[in-house]
């Protein structure tokens, strides 16, 4: 990797609990968006980072006023599986960039946070649609497309890069070996946080359980490792024991508002803002994490409990 590793994240890891933000896409849909919005890209959250980064701003600031001390970037589907469903991977790096610049203007705009500490823009890489185990894709193309997604968010001021909603080990190699070259292209280090999906059977989406990811991913050079989406700290807590058991890097979890239940407008989330704040509590308390915030179904309001 190109260059020494100083980062203000890691640096205020070892003080106090980082707290992220919550949902991107919980907000988007409350918000009063049009087709035209999305240029009729329906779903395509990251053309908005192009024609609407007014609702963006408000969103991140609306979650550092909360308490957050790191906001996601809105780029979890800058990569090339989702942005060629729109036939527009050409784009990558520039809505990658978008995205994250966004986050960025505000965290500078709003100034240092709680005693003094910096705020944080963390890059969303997600997984696409296609995954290189499923024979979907070819590895070398999409850790590729990776490299530019990484591109982007290094040139709009991110301060780390976030792997999450990691289904298949193959696909976080391929996000994490992505982003240490666009590392090395600009000659920087940043943390690399790679966040797994543990499902309710208990392993994540291509089978492997929590101790084999582990021991998949630390090797790669990765500065944090952790837990997000697909449930609600619940059904995470003893993939949480075994991570703060066994692996040497900080670990961190972002949880969904509980399990999906269907209601009159689709997937609704149960999990109240203090019930999302005690389970976090407990976790820090039982298993030392150092970066807590939330998935699918959270809002600024369950983000201000956490805090």
């Amino acid at each position: 990797m190109a260059g020494p590793l100083n980062s203000a994240l890691l640096d205020a890891l070892k003080q106090r609990v980082v707290i992220g933000d919550g949902a991107m896409g919980t907000m988007l849909q409350a918000a009063d968006l049009t087709l035209d919005d999305f240029l009729g890209l329906e779903g395509c959250n990251e053309i908005l980072n192009d024609t609407r980064p007014d609702v963006l701003k408000d969103i991140h600031r609306a979650y550092f006023a909360a308490g957050a001390d790191a906001v996601e970037t809105n780029t979890f589907g800058c990569n090339l599986p989702n942005l060629a469903d729109y036939d527009i991977s050409h784009r990558i790096r520039e809505l990658a960039k978008k995205g994250t610049a966004l986050a960025r203007e505000v965290a500078d705009e709003m100034g240092p946070g709680r005693d003094g500490m910096a705020r944080f823009v963390l890059g969303s890489m997600g997984p696409g649609t296609k995954l290189h185990s499923l024979g979907h894709a070819p590895y070398a193309v999409l850790r590729d497309a990776y490299t530019e997604a990484a591109l982007g968010m290094i040139d709009g001021g991110a301060d780390a890069i976030l792997v999450e909603t990691c289904q298949d080990l193959l696909q976080v190699k391929a996000a994490v070996l992505g982003s240490q070259r666009a590392m090395e292209q600009l000659g920087l280090r940043l943390p690399i946080i790679t966040h797994v999906t543990v499902e309710t059977t208990g392993t994540m989406l291509l089978g492997s359980e929590i101790g084999a990811a582990l021991t998949a991913l630390e090797p790669l050079g990765i500065d944090m490792i952790g837990l997000n989406c697909a449930t609600g700290p619940a059904e995470m807590s003893e993939h949480l024991r075994h991570l703060s058991k066994y692996s040497t890097l900080p670990v961190s979890v972002m949880p969904n508002a509980g399990l999906p239940q269907l209601g009159p407008k689709g997937a609704e989330y149960p999990l109240t803002a203090d019930e999302l704040a005690e389970a976090l509590s407990g976790f820090v308390s039982e298993f030392g994490l150092g970066l807590v915030g939330g998935c699918c179904g959270t809002t600024p309001e369950h983000i201000s409990a956490v805090a």
